[in-house]
């Protein structure tokens, strides 16, 4: 059995949506970031870094979206979570579309989202915030060229390039960028969520907030301004 610790809207959607695509059976662990339960030993014993998602797997534990998603496509090659490839250049390729996303954008998510986790000074966060979106618009405007010519990212069919794309789309639009910028994202995001695997990934989200908001737990950004997943 598999074990995906989580938190509700991180990235660690992306590994669900991936799970749920599978048809595992699998576990969660939900980590409560306001109270401080990612540096607790109990979590760290599972990942050093403190942060999710992180996937306990009969081999160990993986950490990091990319690795975790690459691990499953191999693991899992009739889920078809990446296209079928024996090529090492193609798997290359495909490992740095992921990292795009990892590396490029979602440092600049964070910027956008939450940049007073970037300076502790109030007065710098409008600066680093405006810089995240001219930064956002440059880096994701070749995945929207490539979605004016086609439905999904690598093509014809659904990856799981397609579910962190979503992701970052969702965490931006809903903390105020403008979701009118890049027609073909919004359309995507539209097309990625309509799917089975990403309504079940929300639906357990769902649940885990409900449970966080119980306990007065539940984390909102400070700029978020309630946009519907």
């Amino acid at each position: 059995m598999l074990k995906l610790w989580f938190a509700p809207n991180t990235c660690a959607r992306v590994t669900m949506t991936a799970l749920e695509d599978i048809g595992l059976e699998y576990e969660t662990g939900l980590i409560a970031f306001m109270a401080g339960e990612h540096r607790k030993p109990e979590f760290l014993a599972v990942n050093p870094s403190g942060k999710v998602p992180a996937l306990e797997t009969p081999q160990g534990v993986l950490v990091q979206n990319g690795a975790i998603l690459s691990w499953l496509a191999e693991t899992y090659p009739d889920a078809g979570l990446l296209p079928a490839t024996d090529d090492p250049f193609e798997k290359a390729q495909q490992q740095a579309e992921i990292f795009r996303c990892s590396s490029d954008l979602h440092p600049l998510v964070t910027r956008f989202v939450m940049p007073q986790m970037i300076s502790s000074d109030p007065e710098d966060a409008p600066r680093i915030r405006a810089k995240a979106e001219e930064m956002l618009r440059f880096q994701l405007a070749p995945l929207a060229d490539r979605l004016d010519a086609a439905d999904w990212l690598l093509g014809d069919s659904w990856s799981v390039l397609d579910a962190y794309v979503a992701w970052i789309w969702f965490r931006i639009t809903g903390s105020g960028f403008d979701d009118r910028a890049f027609p073909s994202l919004l359309r995507h995001h539209q097309s990625a969520m309509n799917r089975a695997s990403a309504k079940a990934a929300l639906a357990r989200e769902s649940a885990a907030e409900a449970a966080l908001e119980k306990r007065g737990l539940l984390f909102r950004p400070p700029f978020a301004k309630g946009a519907e997943r």
